[in-house]
């Protein structure tokens, strides 16, 4: 776990070599045993100095997460941080120099852990990354990190660092100071050994009497006016809902004068709260445990060899389908672009290097490496260069007949026997799937725009879609780097179905009389990254219509109008004004983005305001009720998806954990019985379904189940 050796100038190496684990961790394992080496290297007396290393391609992740989901008590879970401090006080104060070799990605307890040193090398690698990222998964740094990071560095750089989770390369952390020196990666344990050999000293400038952090304490006037502005800047932007950011500034902000053993008890308090706290224990659960099962396809049909695709093919080269044929290609596979016109096609390649020519901009890529996916991109309107693809995702227009039209096309090139998706978000799958002689070969796969910055795909199933092909669309998946959920077919599957409650609350709210932008902030105010209004003009007002319009032609006299259906019929029909795409909806979009001012006319202000309060329960809860309503129809089974996919497919806050993680935060039984009351006063789409019922009833929880 780890090596210890010591060389012939009497330097110790302690090398972090956790083999049984995915990356070195903070363990209580761990922790003990590099406790265990550092009493080694400080009792012998030939040892002139200590380098830390790593023996896996990253320094060190951070702390071992599953520790803070056993503990819920805020007292016991600061005494977990109190000894994560220990070690590497101890490491701090062992009496020799200590050098850290920084070779890979050094984030939270890692980093905290290199603080704890006196001198820090890191390998100029670019795919290092180092910050302190705690507020990521709503707790703070509990090993030392915000009280050294602001005496290494100063208050004013340090503290965005943390409040804000970034995540830094070395060469910006080396112009920060948070690392001395930067060198090329053969180097790096020789660096680090030569700065022992020159006479390196043990301790940190704090522990020295007169100590001040660079650019003062908070007895200077301008670091109070810095604090006093980050908070109301960190109380903005969390909107209340996230309470670690604010943790660390109140760690900082009490323990930077202090001596750093108090500072240390400090931190070990807010982190003990923030830990325990449901935002911290909601964000763990989905961000951290249940992304990790995602990404590890953990719902992958079994008996399976892996199938990642070798090459792909791409219908539609629109924005959509260019994003798609981006994600293969930046991630080496081959794939081909098709539309109905080879101008079109090039337009759709003409997009991915536009794209490309971005990551250059940012030097994250060469020229020649651009060049070199980009190659990767066949652009044809000729169906017979779709040859030698196993793997077909249809983007074209939404319409039954195009999509059975470029269906009928692959067939005759391609055979039934490769895996056809198509990136509907609207049409049943199992529907879709009766122009494929193979059924059990088509599936949904349901990416979201802009694919570039988007990081879930929906996969959904048709009734005769087999496991086989499940298997390898999530392979395909998995290797283009998105993070899938698997849903079941129905009217809008999972994501489109539930986002459009929260956008159709919002009309609702409307046309009730509550001012638009009093809808919006609310929409803001619970933690969604748009407004319901302004988010109903991104997804585009048309296509909400043409979709319900297609449910009406389909279900007949079945059809049941939803709440927001007046509005958008009547946002179509008469005032044609479609979304932002036609620069018109509830916005204009001319000069800047402004509420459209007919709003006002068209839908009165009442005299009377709600409480802004109630508005965003009620766009919290209009989503969450659906959500389990999917989880009871089995559309989604697993609360992970269901709460993964709320997160990543429209922007539900994190702070909530996901929609069905909100439940629990708020308690089902309290939630089934608010339910009911606004069911009695804004309509039976927030009666809560059998399922949420029984489980109150019965005293039952989700995360137990």
């Amino acid at each position: 776990m780890i090596d210890y050796d010591i060389d012939q100038n009497g330097i110790a190496t302690l090398t972090w070599n956790m083999v049984d684990a995915g990356t070195n961790i903070l363990s209580q394992a761990s922790m003990a045993a590099f406790s265990e080496a550092v009493d080694k290297a400080a009792a012998h007396d030939s040892v002139i100095g200590l380098v830390i290393a790593s023996a896996r391609k990253d320094f060190l992740a951070g702390a071992d997460i599953s520790m803070f989901m056993e503990i819920d008590d805020a007292a016991e879970m600061a005494v977990l941080a109190g000894g994560a401090q220990g070690m590497i006080r101890h490491l701090e104060t062992c009496g020799k120099p200590v050098v850290a070799a920084i070779n890979g990605t050094a984030l939270g307890g890692g980093l905290e852990l290199c603080l704890g040193c006196h001198h820090r090398v890191a390998a100029d690698n670019p795919k290092t990354r180092i910050g302190l990222v705690e507020v990521t998964i709503g707790v703070i740094p509990g090993a030392g990190g915000t009280q050294r990071l602001p005496r290494l560095i100063g208050i004013k750089n340090a503290l965005p660092l943390m409040a804000e989770g970034k995540r830094i390369k070395v060469e910006q952390a080396l112009k920060l100071g948070i690392v001395d020196q930067v060198v090329a990666p053969e180097k790096l344990l020789d660096t680090a050994k030569q700065w022992i050999l020159d006479g390196g000293k043990a301790g940190n400038p704090w522990d020295k009497r007169g100590f001040t952090p660079p650019g003062g304490d908070l007895t200077d006037a301008g670091n109070q006016d810095f604090m006093a502005v980050a908070n109301a800047m960190l109380r903005e932007q969390s909107k209340g809902n996230y309470p670690a950011p604010l943790a660390v500034l109140a760690a900082v902000h009490d323990g930077i004068n202090s001596p750093l053993d108090e500072g240390l008890k400090i931190e070990a308090k807010y982190f003990g709260r923030t830990a325990t706290g449901k935002v911290a224990q909601n964000m763990i659960r989905s961000l951290f445990f249940g992304m990790q099962a995602a990404n590890k396809l953990k719902g992958r049909p079994k008996g399976f060899d892996p199938r990642p695709p070798t090459k792909v093919a791409v219908l539609g080269a629109g924005l959509m389908g260019a994003g798609i044929a981006h994600a293969c290609v930046i991630r080496g596979i081959p794939t081909v672009l098709l539309d109905a016109t080879q101008e079109k096609a090039d337009g759709g390649k003409a997009a991915i290097k536009k794209l490309l020519d971005r990551e250059v901009e940012k030097g994250r890529l060469t020229e020649q490496k651009r060049d070199g996916v980009l190659s990767l991109v066949t652009a044809t309107a000729d169906y017979t260069d779709l040859k030698g693809t196993d793997l077909v995702v249809e983007a074209v227009f939404e319409s039954r007949e195009v999509k059975a039209e470029v269906t009928a096309k692959v067939a005759e090139q391609l055979g039934d026997e490769i895996v056809f998706g198509s990136n509907t978000s609207t049409l049943p799958i199992t529907g879709l799937a009766e122009t494929w002689k193979k059924p059990e070969n088509f599936i949904g796969i349901h990416f979201f725009s802009p694919v570039h910055r988007m990081g879930l795909v929906e996969v959904i199933l048709g009734e005769k879609t087999s496991d086989a092909t499940l298997a390898a669309t999530l392979d395909f998946v998995k290797a283009i780097g998105k993070t899938p959920i698997v849903v079941n077919d129905a009217r809008g599957f999972y994501t489109s179905r539930v986002v459009c409650t929260y956008c159709e609350e919002g009309m609702a709210m409307l046309t009730e009389g509550v001012k638009p932008a009093l809808i919006e902030n609310a929409g803001l105010m619970t933690g969604m990254p748009l407004g319901p209004l302004s988010l109903s003009d991104e997804v585009q007002v048309g296509l909400l219509y043409k979709v319900r319009k297609q449910w009406e032609a389909d279900l007949g006299d079945d059809f049941e109008p939803t709440i927001g259906w007046p509005v958008v019929q009547t946002f179509v029909e008469k005032f044609d004004r479609t979304g932002k795409g036609s620069g018109k909806g509830f916005y204009d979009y001319g000069d800047g983005k402004q509420l459209w001012s007919g709003l006002a006319e068209h839908y009165p202000v009442a005299d009377q305001q709600p409480e802004v309060e109630s508005l965003k329960k009620r766009l919290l809860y209009v989503q969450a009720i659906d959500a389990a309503r999917c989880l009871e129809d089995k559309v989604v089974t697993t609360v992970t998806d269901a709460d993964i996919g709320s997160i990543l497919g429209w922007g539900f806050p994190p702070w909530a954990g996901g929609v069905i993680s909100l439940i629990e935060t708020v308690g089902i039984a309290t939630f089934v019985e608010e339910c009911q009351q606004l069911a009695k006063e804004h309509g039976p789409r927030f009666e809560p379904p059998k399922l949420l019922q029984d489980m109150a009833a019965n005293g039952d929880s989700f995360h137990s189940r």
